[in-house]
């Protein structure tokens, strides 16, 4: 039996520039950090008692009798990437719920590949993980999603990716003072809307436009920097409250799904309560809305938002991790038609076996 355990993400500035399709040829950044909040996945080999061969728990159960015949895009995906042949049990949980802008597809992948190859007793390093699972979504699967939300679940941490022209991803620790790391992360607040969409089809229509909002992507890549160089220097926090409204502003007007007007009056209400910026996470059209505003402003902001969950958190640092792992015991073999073995036999070979698995 192996458990995963891969955080969810907030992105702050660069989404966008993460795509295969504008990175290419431009370059991208992305400026994010994992959360403490998870997927976990739980895996161990079917014990051949069953019709069915593979067995998958998440928001429905399947019980599929050939890889063929599974359903969930990502469990056939990794199956198919990994040549996996033999049966499973796979069980999904998660803290937050999917298609909500915190990159949970994506730590499912990664969660998923990361349990299989434990399974098979390898521990591969973050980029493997962070590629694999790259190649799965936009190659095996051809889902129109970028290469942040990957990269962020394998490694954690508050972090800047690089997307070079020739494919190369970079990520890069932010570093910052302890009490500052503090302070930023008491100025942030997160809140569900409600509302969730497939991530894929709305980025789907932001990349059929990616060459007609150029204007738009370079200054969504240039404010990552601004917001590295503001964490890392002694600049009042409140500048990268302000940052953040800006690149909002920015990225509302990329594609008419990214917002909402009932998104819109949550933002207007934040932002009448004290808040200094905020955007939607993920592709757009509803989620988790992150709100940045100084501390002593956010009960009035709470009462701004009647009705919202609001979800606390703190950053992690650790990324896909296993956080259990026990080796299965072997099952004692049946013997072949036509082998001549008593019962006496059969007995005393069960009772060795028990020994063994015992010891």
């Amino acid at each position: 039996m192996i458990i995963s355990r891969t955080p969810f993400r907030i992105s702050f500035f660069g989404g966008g520039t993460d795509y295969p399709v504008w990175f290419k040829e431009h370059g991208g950044a992305v400026l994010a950090t994992t959360i403490d909040k998870y997927c976990y996945i739980s895996c161990r080999h079917l014990p051949p008692f069953f019709e069915h061969k593979t067995r998958i728990a998440y928001s429905r159960i399947e019980h599929a009798k050939s890889n063929a015949e599974i359903e969930h895009p990502a469990v056939k995906g990794v199956l198919q990437y990994l040549n996996v042949t033999e049966g499973l049990e796979i069980h999904h949980d998660g803290d937050l719920p999917a298609r909500t802008g915190l990159g949970s597809s994506s730590s499912f992948t990664v969660g998923l590949l990361h349990a299989l190859y434990a399974l098979r007793h390898r521990m591969p390093a973050k980029a493997e993980l962070a590629h694999a699972a790259i190649h799965v979504e936009q190659e095996i699967l051809q889902e129109s999603v970028g290469s942040q939300d990957q990269v962020m679940a394998a490694y954690g941490g508050l972090s800047r990716l690089n997307f070079s022209q020739t494919g190369e991803i970079g990520h890069t620790p932010v570093i910052m003072k302890p009490e500052r790391l503090r302070a930023f992360q008491d100025h942030l607040l997160l809140y569900f809307t409600g509302f969730s969409r497939t991530a894929s089809d709305i980025a789907k229509e932001q990349i059929e436009k990616t060459k007609q909002r150029r204007v738009e992507l370079f200054a969504m890549l240039q404010m990552v920097q601004e917001g590295v160089s503001i964490l890392t220097s002694d600049h009042d926090l409140s500048d990268f409250g302000e940052l953040l409204h800006e690149a909002w502003m920015v990225k509302r007007g990329l594609t008419s799904k990214i917002t909402t007007p009932f998104i819109d009056q949550i933002y207007d209400a934040a932002r009448g309560a004290g808040a200094l910026g905020g955007k939607l996470l993920g592709a757009g059209g509803g989620g988790f809305m992150l709100i940045f505003a100084k501390p002593e402003l956010h009960a009035q902001i709470h009462a701004a938002l009647p009705g919202l969950l609001h979800v606390p958190f703190q950053f992690e640092g650790a990324g896909s991790q296993i956080v259990f792992y026990q080796q299965e015991a072997p099952i004692a073999r049946a013997p072949a038609w036509g082998e001549k073995q008593s019962l006496a036999d059969l007995a005393a070979q069960s009772l060795q076996e028990w020994k063994r698995n015992a010891a």
